[in-house]
């Protein structure tokens, strides 16, 4: 088991590099160039030249590609044009809210998911089975935003059940620490603003699950029907193991592998895809920050978006990796 782990510690130094050559690549074939990103189109030549000097984009392009290197080790991704703020400290205060929300859809889809995908293919060619088939193909076709809108529209706006937009009740008075609204709550003891962050969460929670839910319970339903079919199942049933030893031991456990491998993928495409959600709740996280700075054509901030994103998304599935020596006897025997 500790070389698959080195193993897979050691791949993401290619990956890395990969990355860090893309986000390279795409800066400098900005329109215009980097300084034109940051000073608009109004930017006389002086102007121009003294930005492209302080970048030192002047020098040979692997001295360029150093100091890029340099900088994103030190999370220095510069300065936004739209706040003027570091692109650092923006995220850092930002990120905790689209992880909380995060969080929360993968929850929802993991715990409603699994159990659904499980019955329905136990229960094959029944009403349960239709229902959960029927409505993860609605849940795969309907777009985020428009099932966002719609939840915020009844539970939120006629119905009264939720609150419309926000994190927080801003009439709370709540302590901060980590910025992780629920977490702080529950680390201060205040448990009215815990519980109000997390009543926050549930319709942008609803929302952003709807598609991760879907291809949870389909993956899982296919991967036990897959796994019941199997003459180790049909030979532990033989020698009289009771229902619950053959589904927790032999079902359930070989049958977690491919969707342990998909909830690695959707964890990481719902820190992308949370964008339109945040923007329809106006929820204050990474995702809202990012619609406004695409308007704004804010490159840093994209910049430091992707790269962000791209290297949680690769330890999150760095981590799903890592998941399978718990789950895979296979790799515990390697």
């Amino acid at each position: 088991m500790f070389r698959f782990i080195v193993r897979r510690l050691l791949q993401l130094i290619p990956t890395l590099f990969g990355l860090s050559i893309l986000l390279f690549i795409w800066l400098r074939r900005l329109p215009g160039g980097p300084e034109t990103a940051i000073l608009g189109e109004r930017g006389t030549p002086e102007m121009r030249a003294a930005i492209r000097r302080n970048l030192g984009l002047d020098e040979p392009i692997l001295v360029q590609y150093g100091t890029f290197i340099r900088r994103m080790v030190r999370l220095d991704l510069g300065t936004s044009t739209s706040t003027k703020r570091e692109v650092t400290t923006e995220f850092l205060q930002r990120f905790p809210g689209t992880v909380e929300l995060t969080v929360m859809a993968m929850i929802i889809a993991i715990g409603v998911g699994i159990p659904l995908g499980y019955l329905a293919a136990r229960r094959r060619g029944r009403l349960l089975d239709h229902l959960s088939v029927g409505g993860s193909l609605i849940g795969i076709c309907i777009p985020v935003f428009f099932l966002a809108y719609v939840l915020k529209a009844i539970f939120a706006e006629n119905l009264g059940w939720f609150p419309s937009s926000g994190r927080q009740d801003p009439t709370i008075e709540a302590t901060r620490i980590t910025n992780f609204f629920v977490l702080d709550g529950l680390m201060t003891r205040e448990w009215d603003a815990a519980a109000d962050a997390l009543w926050h969460l549930v319709l942008p929670g609803l929302a952003l699950a709807s598609i991760p839910l879907a291809i949870i319970v389909r993956i899982t339903r296919a991967s036990v029907l897959e796994v019941l079919g199997e003459d180790f199942v049909r030979t532990a049933e033989a020698k009289g193991l009771t229902e619950n030893v053959v589904r927790r031991r032999h079902v359930l456990r070989n049958a977690m592998l491919p969707v342990a491998t998909s909830i690695g993928l959707l964890a990481g495409g719902l820190l992308s895809g949370a964008v339109l959600t945040e923007t329809v709740f106006a929820f204050s996280g990474i995702g809202a920050f990012v619609a406004e700075s695409i308007s704004q054509r804010d490159y840093p901030v994209l910049m430091g978006f992707i790269l962000i994103i791209a290297v949680v998304y690769v330890l999150v599935n760095l981590i799903v990796d890592l998941s399978y020596s718990l789950i895979d006897p296979r790799v515990r025997v390697r």
